[in-house]
C-alpha cells in the first residue's frame, strides 16, 4: 500500500515483500512500514515461510487502523505495529492505494545481494485471487472520506488480537522471524521510539546473528571463527 504517486516527498507505505529464495531453502517474506516519508528509518521484519508461496494460493492480510497495523498470513497474525505519540507523523495516516509489482531487488534482497536475479528465467509472473478490500473510499482531489462500508467499521472496532491468535503469533515469530529492526544494533544504537523490546526475541536473534543483534564486532581470528559458525547455522 502506498500514496507515493500523490505525496512524493512525504509518502506513506505498508508492504508485504517476497524476497525470493535460494534453491532448496525457505522462501523469505518481509514486512515494512513508512510514514510521512520517513524512509531513513527502515521498519523491516523478515521471516522464513513454512510453505512455498509459488505452489498454491495463500491469504495475506493487512489490517490498518488509525492506531495500529496487523499483518496476517493465512489468518495467523505475524506482526503487530502500534502507533505511539512519540512517532508523530511517522505512522501511516494518509489515504493509500493498493498495488502489486515485481521489481529487481538484487542489490539487497537475497543474502545481501549475493544471489542476483537471473533473467534467463523471465518473464516473471505473479497471480492473485480473491482480492478483498474493506475501507473508506476517499476523493482523490479533496482527500476526504466519502463512504465507509460496514465491514470496515466493524473490523476497526474489533482490531484486537485474541489470546489464541497471540499464542499463534508468538509461535510464528519464535520459529520463523530472522530479522527485526528493533533489535538491529548495527543500524540503531537506541531502538526507534515505537519499539517494544521482547527479551526472548532479543536473545534468540542475538544467538542467530550476534553481530547484527548483539553489537559484537569481529577482529582477526575471531572473525573467521564467527563466519564459520554462521555458515554452519545457515545450513541447518
Amino acid at each position: 500500500m502506498s500514496n507515493g504517486d500523490m505525496f512524493e516527498k512525504n509518502h506513506d507505505e505498508i508492504d508485504f515483500e517476497f524476497l525470493g529464495n535460494i534453491r532448496g531453502k525457505d522462501w523469505r517474506i518481509q514486512t515494512n512500514i513508512y510514514g510521512n516519508g520517513s524512509t531513513s528509518v527502515g521498519r523491516e521484519e523478515r521471516y522464513n515461510l513454512w510453505f512455498d508461496p509459488a505452489d498454491d494460493f495463500h491469504q495475506y492480510t493487512i489490517l490498518w487502523t488509525d492506531s495500529q497495523i496487523i499483518f496476517y498470513i493465512d489468518n495467523i497474525p505475524i506482526r503487530e505495529f502500534k502507533r505511539t505519540a512519540a512517532m508523530g507523523g511517522d505512522f501511516p495516516s494518509k489515504p493509500m492505494s493498493l498495488y502489486a509489482t515485481i521489481w529487481d531487488g538484487s542489490d539487497w534482497a537475497t543474502n545481501g545481494g549475493k544471489y542476483r536475479v537471473n533473467y534467463k528465467y523471465a518473464p516473471y509472473v505473479a497471480e492473485f485471487s480473491d482480492l478483498i478490500l474493506h475501507g473508506c473510499a476517499v476523493d482523490p482531489i479533496e482527500f476526504s472520506s466519502k463512504k465507509c462500508d460496514t465491514t470496515s467499521q466493524s473490523l476497526e472496532l474489533s482490531a484486537t488480537i485474541t489470546p489464541s491468535q497471540r499464542s499463534k503469533m508468538d509461535s510464528f515469530r519464535r520459529k520463523h522471524m530472522t530479522y527485526s529492526y528493533c533489535y538491529d544494533q548495527t543500524r540503531y544504537k537506541v531502538p526507534p521510539v515505537e519499539c517494544v523490546i521482547n527479551p526472548r526475541e532479543a536473545e534468540r536473534l542475538k544467538r542467530f546473528d550476534p553481530v547484527t543483534f548483539g553489537g559484537r564486532r569481529h577482529h582477526g581470528k575471531r572473525h573467521h571463527r564467527s563466519r564459520a559458525s554462521r555458515s554452519e547455522a545457515d545450513t541447518i
